[in-house]
């Protein structure tokens, strides 16, 4: 498996390489640029000329391209148009809430799904069914602005049980376990919206496999063998049944960290999702392509991720 995986890992690297040259050209394409009535409406043009040339907008395309990607390698993104500070700093800052949103929204959602597609496909038909059917429903159709909008004031504004905006508390001090517990309280309500409409899925897939796996010839045989119905399911049907969502797992955790900027802007959390939409009105290009190269390997590292957890859960299964 690790030849495999080195494997993978070296293929990735043509990969990002187009992804860079996509996104700098795409970036370049943008309407618009950082210094353009952007830092105040009565800057002198010759100024803003003048800055342009210093910072190389005006150098051949690929001259650009290879500057940014040299500097990349060493962690220098360049400097933030808006922010007025080094790129990697900015997103440092905000990477770890969205790293803490996306790993708590994964844990909620697993354990919301997994027992509701359980058991409504296994007692398919019954109350407790039709009720996760219906929710199944509802939460694939919602929008998320819709839901976030309806949590925050409910749970925000009128009972006041969550903060509505920020990922922890000015009084809290950094490195204490208050400081821990106050960022766990802070990105709560969020993760609480994006696990409840990340169900949809997830339950649908294991609730169908699990009415197909009842009907195999392997579970006719365990049954007959007289053993427990239990055992068939934890040991039998579940293990088949679950290898949808461990194939999709990778890209859940991943896809996270790249999609929570609808909840992000609704809760006014500060995550990079967040720093994403900013940073695009402000045609701070530089915070705009260091987000979206992240973005991008995030995904490949997602579907290397899926593989491996395949493999894991079924070792029949194995990278090829």
């Amino acid at each position: 498996m690790w030849k495999t995986i080195l494997r993978r890992l070296i293929l990735m690297i043509p990969q990002v390489i187009i992804l860079s040259i996509l996104i700098f050209v795409l970036a370049k394409m943008m309407p618009g640029d950082p210094f353009t009535g952007l830092i105040n409406p009565n800057t002198d043009p010759a100024r803003i000329e003048e800055l342009k040339k210093a910072a190389g907008l005006y150098d051949p395309w690929y001259q650009q391209y290879f500057r940014w990607v040299g500097n990349a390698l060493h962690g220098d993104f360049g400097n933030s148009y808006t922010y007025k500070y080094d790129v990697a700093t900015v997103i440092g800052q905000r990477i770890g809430n969205t790293v803490r949103l996306a790993i708590v929204s994964v844990i909620l959602t697993y354990a919301l799904a997994i027992p509701l597609g359980l058991y409504a496909g296994r007692y398919q038909n019954s109350w407790f069914d039709k009720v996760v059917v219906v929710y199944n429903f509802v939460s694939f159709a919602i929008p998320t602005f819709v839901l976030g909008l309806i949590m925050l004031f409910f749970f925000g504004y009128t009972l006041h049980w969550f903060p509505t905006s920020g990922s922890v508390s000015t009084d809290a001090t950094p490195g204490t376990i208050g400081y821990f517990f106050s960022q766990m309280y802070y990105v709560l309500l969020p993760s609480i919206v994006q696990a409840l409409l990340g169900t949809a899925v997830t339950i649908q897939y294991l609730r169908s496999e699990v009415i197909d796996a009842k009907q195999m010839d392997y579970v006719r045989t365990a049954r007959s063998k007289g053993v427990p119905t239990s055992k068939v399911f934890n040991r039998h049907i579940f293990r088949n049944a679950s290898l949808p969502i461990a194939s999709t797992l990778g890209y859940e955790i991943t896809g996270l960290i790249s999609g929570s900027v609808m909840i992000e802007i609704i809760f006014n959390y500060p995550g990079i999702g967040n720093l994403f939409v900013t940073s695009i009105n402000q045609r701070d290009y530089s915070v705009i392509t260091a987000l979206t190269l992240i973005f991008g390997i995030a995904t490949l590292v997602g579907t290397l991720l899926s593989d491996i957890i395949m493999s894991i859960v079924d070792p029949r299964i194995r990278i090829q």
